[in-house]
């Protein structure tokens, strides 16, 4: 029996001890892939002026706004900021846009009133963005959370259509963040409890849940620079939001939306997989759904072009 059970420990361990090995050597292999953009292009932050927006219950939004022309509103995701525009602004501004950015409310140097985080307060802070920068024709992008609040923003405050000549769902989607996302149902959680975040700050957890963002080739230095903006926020204020992912669902809202909307999605992410991107195209009228072959989450940075590129098409 003694022998046994030696035998059962030793080939438990050795189980253990093989899982680790094979971690290792992934995280390895990711570490060596190429970078289709350097690290420093990638930690570039996004050049323009800095505007204060204050909201009635004692948030100040902070905007950067840059070049002129028809204007563009780009809204980032949960646990990121304006940087992950960095990338698409300078391109943006050389075509003759003017382009708004602003860090969420609870998020980098925007601060969090009485009202809390949440998908209704949010939304009310897009109005009153493109209200103070009196947009008009103008194309807002909602990148993965950015594009859940736009959805509710243009169906809680329909006189936004009128300052809209686009929207562009960018890697979103519209509640019930856990269909058909076995990913979500584990991130989530972690989130949640703090797990996540501590595993981040580790070398191989922090490149497995960077490297789980990005599509079929994850690039060392947008895991890190996206690592480093993630552990930058609180997070423990944000998890309402976070809870709202799942718990709220405007799907059955989506033909209310009037203004023309692309809808784009990496054909590998994981986080708010192609079947959401799908709804959402099928949902909006007259919707158009754009592909990136092997993106993943990441595509400010996987396919800064095609997004480009659809902001052009909706200015045409």
């Amino acid at each position: 029996m003694r022998r046994a059970w030696i035998a059962g420990g030793t080939a438990v361990a050795l189980l253990g001890a093989a899982t680790i090995g094979a971690v290792r050597a992934a995280v390895a292999r990711i570490e060596r892939n190429p970078d289709p953009l350097p690290y420093e292009r990638l930690v570039r932050e996004p050049q323009g002026e800095e505007v204060l927006v204050p909201r009635p219950d004692g948030t100040v939004l902070r905007a950067i706004v840059a070049g002129d022309g028809p204007p563009v509103v780009l809204a980032h995701g949960y646990g990121a900021s304006p940087l992950e525009w960095n990338v698409v602004w300078e391109t943006l501004v050389a075509r003759g846009h003017r382009v708004i950015a602003f860090d969420q409310r609870g998020h980098e140097r925007s601060t969090l009133g009485s009202a809390g985080i949440g998908s209704k307060p949010m939304a009310a802070d897009y109005a009153a963005i493109l209200e103070h920068f009196d947009v008009r024709d103008g194309v807002l992008v909602g990148h993965s959370m950015g594009g859940f609040i736009a959805i509710r923003a243009v169906l809680d405050h329909p006189e936004l259509s009128r300052r809209l000549r686009g929207l562009v769902l960018f890697a979103t989607w519209a509640g019930r963040i856990l269909d058909q996302a076995p990913q979500n149902r584990l991130q989530i959680p972690l989130l949640e409890t703090g797990v996540l975040q501590r595993l981040a700050r580790t070398r191989t957890g922090g490149v497995l849940f960077g490297a789980a963002q990005c599509g079929t080739r994850p690039s060392p230095a947008m895991i890190s620079v996206f690592r480093d903006v993630f552990l930058r926020q609180s997070h423990q204020p944000l998890i309402p939001i976070v809870r709202a992912f799942s718990r709220e669902d405007h799907y059955p809202r989506l033909g209310e939306i009037t203004v023309p909307t692309v809808v784009v999605v990496g054909s590998a992410d994981r986080s708010t997989p192609p079947s959401h991107s799908h709804r959402l195209a099928a949902g909006v009228p007259a919707a158009r759904l754009v592909t990136v072959p092997d993106a993943g989450h990441m595509l400010n940075w996987e396919a800064p072009d095609v997004l480009v590129e659809v902001i052009a098409s909706l200015q045409r």
